[in-house]
């Protein structure tokens, strides 16, 4: 059972995120100081560090319940399922929800959140730095059917095909396709993505 204290720590940090990304979205992440985050938020700068260890975390932790999420796909999928067919499903679930992590969802927010990571060096950076303890999560859990080598070489190119498919799909909707309307298309090209994966993974 959840306590009031938890109940409260939730609370302001929720408080502390939301003041962030409204003002990163209004004004871009380089021009909101920590600061006026935290008066925002009314909380002081010490709580808000508490919190959120550096001002990338304000922004990066919103995709925080994805962390190591391949690998737990890996490692929950069906006895009968293998590796790659158990993350193509996931991906492709992702985008029947519109699930923001695949790029197709053409909400404003979304969309206006996509851009300020992706064309800020520092937001890229940390995400860069994301995406590699997601590989080595990732490369842990196939290593459990499969040598270190090969099951690094998978999950670098798995993660690779994610990472280009999303930025396709989010880049299409920039330039003001609906979700509804480019969802198809993206099926489509996670699918022969994924076909061209598994090909390297029977030979391997």
């Amino acid at each position: 059972m959840t306590g009031l204290r938890d109940i409260k720590r939730q609370r302001v940090h929720e408080a502390i995120s939301t003041a962030a990304i409204t003002l990163f979205l209004e004004r871009g992440f380089g021009e909101v100081s920590v600061a006026e985050i935290a008066a925002a938020a009314e909380v002081s700068k010490p709580t808000l560090f508490k919190y959120f260890a550096t001002k990338e975390d304000l922004v990066l932790h919103r995709i925080a319940d994805h962390q190591g999420e391949a690998a737990r796909v890996v490692r929950r999928r069906r006895p009968d399922e293998g590796p790659l067919d158990a993350l193509e499903r996931h991906f492709m679930a992702g985008l029947d929800r519109r699930d923001p992590v695949t790029g197709l969802n053409d909400h404003a927010e979304v969309l206006a959140y996509h851009r300020m990571v992706f064309s800020t060096p520092s937001l890229a950076a940390r995400l860069f730095h994301h995406m590699a303890m997601d590989e080595e999560a990732l490369a842990g859990a196939l290593a459990e059917d499969a040598d270190d080598l090969t099951a690094s070489l998978l999950a670098g190119q798995v993660l690779a095909v994610q990472r280009v498919l999303a930025r396709r799909n989010w880049l299409r909707l920039a330039e003001g396709e609906t979700a509804a309307r480019l969802h198809p298309e993206a099926v489509r090209a996670a699918a022969h993505a994924f076909a061209l994966l598994r090909r390297g993974l029977d030979a391997a």
